[in-house]
């Protein structure tokens, strides 16, 4: 019996211990705060649940557009609805514990030993367990780090999670904020600033970039920030934060130019640390990088023998899908199953703005860098028979395929449920299917996955082009 003991209860720690025990592995999983981890109960699942009420205020909003209003002669259908924060949050922090809740009841069923404690490394084979009752020492044949990470701060802009806030506390607030300060143009703070204007928030989004969400694709980022800019988001460029405190009723955001920018609460989406400090791992041998990161290779291997690391603590990239496949990897590769490496190119990301952006392989910056040559197309969904009658104003879907052979080898979409969109495209490029494949499958119409196919089409037999 090969004994494993996984620091982490996230994605990547639970999916592994599930993958453990399948192939007969004794299995230990140390956690501080729940199964799950922050994807589950300060992350991904609050914010997108959050999110699933702004887009029926968004729906709500576009009503009248379809037809559709109030009996009152001259009252907009919006303003007869009213956000009620206490009952959102609520329900956002109760669906984070019922998932929790169901991960812990799913590996106490598989057979998975769970201690509720912060763990360290005591050398490669065994973890120092500090519970309420002590410290408990845990044999280890095979070690899997999976400690996630935790929101940067900046010394002069402390959040006191009653008007300065990161994003593990804004779960707190109990009113609708009258004017947010959201800091940090990346995923997080312009899922964020989408949210709450569509909530009927004052929001400014403060961003030390030329644009909003510089990481993605830029044709989305522009169709992102029009839409923000449309929607009466105030959006201050290349403005660098400094500072936040709180005035009286107020927090003053502090920018390097020495403007000031007043709002009721203020949101810090400013990045994340990894949670490797203080574990033990420079002791065990287990390598980090200059920002603090796990260094694994592909496998999840660090460079420690028996020890792997997954999920934010490696800085790979921050999914909780990828979490939790470098988690099973890790598992197959130790306990001797057949393993693909991760594969990068093959992950489809998604951010969960109005409308999403969803993407999958190759960047338009590999392209526009030269480091991949493709021919391209483009459609706006303005000419999709269900994107109009759905008033979707905004987005399009992006096709990128290799020139001479036709292979899809990436995609964007930016719609509304671009994250159910994608699927498509990442099966096409995990399974190098041509264009042409592509556009031979039946399509529902109308529906916006027609415009994949009609994009697909649109590449048939070129094999240098540009849509």
């Amino acid at each position: 019996m090969t004994d494993v003991v996984i620091l982490g209860g996230g994605p990547g720690g639970y999916e592994a211990a599930l993958v453990a025990r399948q192939l007969g592995g004794e299995v230990t999983l140390v956690e501080r705060s729940g199964l799950g981890g922050s994807a589950v109960l300060s992350d991904v699942v609050p914010s997108k649940t959050l999110i699933a009420a702004a887009e029926a205020m968004t729906k709500i909003g576009s009503a009248e557009a379809l037809g559709l209003r109030l009996r009152e002669p001259g009252r907009r259908l919006r303003d007869a609805v009213e956000v009620d924060m206490a009952k959102v949050n609520a329900r956002i922090m109760a669906l984070a514990k019922a998932q929790s809740d169901d991960i812990a009841d799913r590996l106490t069923a598989d057979g998975v030993r769970l201690i509720t404690g912060t763990g360290r490394l005591d050398g490669t084979r065994s973890v120092i367990a500090t519970t309420d009752e002590g410290e408990l020492r845990v044999d280890a044949d095979i070690v899997l780090l999976a400690t996630g990470a935790h929101p940067r701060e900046l010394d002069a802009a402390k959040p006191d999670g009653i008007r300065i806030f990161n994003w593990t506390q804004i779960y707190s607030l109990t009113e609708v904020p009258e004017h947010l300060i959201v800091v940090g143009s990346g995923v997080t703070g312009a899922e964020f600033a989408s949210a709450y204007t569509a909530l009927g928030v004052k929001v400014t989004l403060v961003s030390s970039r030329e644009k909003v969400l510089p990481g993605q694709d830029p044709d989305a980022a522009d169709v992102i920030q029009q839409v923000f800019e449309n929607s009466g988001m105030t959006v201050l460029s290349r403005a660098r934060a400094v500072s936040a405190q709180v005035r009286g009723d107020e927090v003053v955001v502090g920018l390097a130019d020495g403007r000031e920018v007043i709002g009721s609460h203020c949101l810090m989406a400013v990045g994340a640390i990894p949670n490797t400090a203080g574990i033990g791992l420079a002791e065990a041998g287990v390598g980090l990088t200059d920002s603090g990161h796990v260094r694994v290779d592909k496998v999840s291997r660090t460079t420690a023998r028996g020890i792997y690391a997954a999920g934010d603590c490696t800085g790979i990239n921050a999914l909780a899908s990828v979490a939790a496949m470098q988690g099973r990897i890790a598992m197959w590769h130790s306990l001797g199953d057949s393993v693909a490496p991760l594969d990068l190119r093959t992950v489809s990301a998604n951010v969960f703005t109005s409308p999403e952006i969803a993407t999958v392989g190759v960047s338009q910056k590999e392209v526009d860098d030269g480091v991949v040559k493709v021919s391209t197309a483009v459609l706006p969904l303005a000419g999709n028979a269900r994107a109009k009658m759905q008033a979707v104003d905004h987005g399009f879907v992006k096709v990128f395929s290799l020139p001479t052979t036709g292979i899809v080898v990436g995609g964007v979409v930016v719609a509304p449920s671009a994250s159910e969109l994608i699927h498509p495209l990442s099966i096409a490029v995990r399974q190098k299917l041509t264009v042409d494949q592509v556009a031979e499958s039946f399509t529902v119409y109308p529906s916006l996955s027609g415009s994949l196919a009609e994009a697909a089409r649109r590449l048939h037999g070129h094999t240098d082009l540009t849509y």
